[in-house]
């Protein structure tokens, strides 16, 4: 117990859950992912402006992805060290600029330059705006890193819907309409780079009162193999994810011979699944234990991706519903489970993740397309149909409920 008669060592142990931060960083996400999921949703536009192949496609994707992920690491690992409240604005700024160049690209190249900034601007954002939810959580984890990421799953599944109702009709130059959006979220991300600001001086308070929960623990063997398995099963989700965010317009119009706005709103039903399940699978981590709701999430979905690629159209619109809404509870769960392997690394851990989500959706793109081109998009379902069965993996993992350290006021 500590001993410490300082005031920080006095400071109450049980916080509030700040949902006012929550929602708005939440926000903040919507309207970053919804920017972002554009580019994906405007693919067939690009396709015909450009005469692109599946394989430049694919590129598109791989150039976001890349940028979006190498970076996050390094940053996370910096910001644990020297926090950064103004670096969420600065990546929306990145962002912004992406979306104007992408609005005005007059070929190929400078698609694949827009692509990049938007990466970049994720890359920074990501990291810093993980660390404010958890800061923000009150201790409920799950529900936090829920609440944030829903925020940019309902931002991917508007994205199509308004590149149907508004870029597909008035073209590629209509891009730029939403840098509103993205101006809106600067000033939202100013305001909470403020109260990220004033939390700094109490962190070392904050550390003292809970103890070995926020202490940086060396790394374990146990620990590493665990975060391996976690890679894994993230390799396992997105992969099989990015077949389906980067190509299911593709597969509706190639196989079923759906319009390129019937094909989005498909898409819409896909991605705002996502959303719902990321909204529940935080709570119910919280409740039930993490390693369960990941092995419903990721092994839980395989029946369902197997059947896939045999069904009718109405089949289709309903397992890929399930799929999505399955999967999707799998990040928050894996992400928090991460965080408690490792205490005092959550930018580490925040950036590790989520560049590796997006850096195995942009290989993954890549090497997706490349199969399409030379096969075709059903095969491409057929060969990703099994990847869920890496959710075996999830035997593995270490058990952590009832591990969680008991928190003290200490001692006067």
């Amino acid at each position: 117990m500590l001993t410490n008669t300082s005031p920080a060592s006095v400071l109450p142990v049980h916080e509030p859950t700040r949902f006012k931060v929550l929602g708005a960083i939440s926000f903040s996400h919507f309207l970053n992912d919804m920017i972002q999921s554009l580019i994906l949703a405007i693919y067939p536009l690009l396709k015909n402006d450009f005469r692109l192949s599946f394989a430049q496609i694919g590129l598109i994707t791989l150039t976001y992805q890349l940028t979006a992920s190498v970076l996050q690491p390094f940053i996370g690992m910096y910001t644990d060290r020297h926090p950064q409240p103004r670096a969420l604005s600065i990546g929306m700024g990145f962002t912004l600029i992406g979306l104007l160049l992408l609005s005005v690209a007059p070929n190929y190249l400078t698609v694949i330059m827009a692509a990049a900034l938007v990466g970049s601007g994720s890359s920074i954002f990501h990291p810093e705006s993980s660390r404010v939810a958890r800061l923000a959580s009150g201790g409920q984890h799950g529900l936090a890193q829920s609440i944030f990421q829903v925020g940019g799953n309902a931002g991917t599944a508007v994205g199509p819907l308004l590149a149907a109702w508004v870029i597909i009709p008035y073209g590629r130059t209509s891009v730029a309409w939403f840098s509103v959006a993205a101006l809106v979220a600067i000033l939202v991300l100013w305001r909470i780079g403020d109260w990220y600001r004033r939390q700094q001086p109490l962190s070392l308070c904050k550390s003292a009162a809970h103890g070995a929960s926020h202490k940086v623990s060396p790394l374990t063997r146990k620990a590493v193999w665990a975060v391996l398995i976690l890679a894994a099963l993230v390799f396992s989700k997105y992969f099989y994810l990015t077949s389906l965010s980067s190509y299911y317009t593709f597969f509706l119009i190639s196989k079923f011979h759906l319009s390129i706005q019937s094909a989005q709103l498909h898409l819409f039903g896909f991605l705002f699944a996502i959303a719902l399940g990321t909204l529940i699978g935080g709570p119910i981590g919280d409740r039930i234990g993490r390693k369960r709701v990941i092995w419903v999430s990721i092994l839980g979905v395989a029946p369902f991706t197997l059947m896939l690629p045999y069904v009718d159209l109405t089949w289709t619109a309903v397992l890929v519903f399930i799929i999505g809404l399955t999967i999707a509870s799998a990040f928050s769960a894996i992400l928090v489970f991460a965080q408690e392997l490792l205490p005092g690394r959550v930018g580490t851990v925040s950036g590790l993740f989520f560049g590796l989500a997006f850096g195995i959706g942009g290989i993954g793109a890549a090497l997706l397309g490349k199969l399409a081109d030379a096969r075709s998009i059903e095969y491409v379902y057929s060969v990703c149909s099994f990847l869920p069965l890496i959710g075996l993996l999830t035997a593995f993992l270490p058990d952590l409920r009832g591990q969680r350290p008991v928190r003290r006021v200490p001692a006067a």
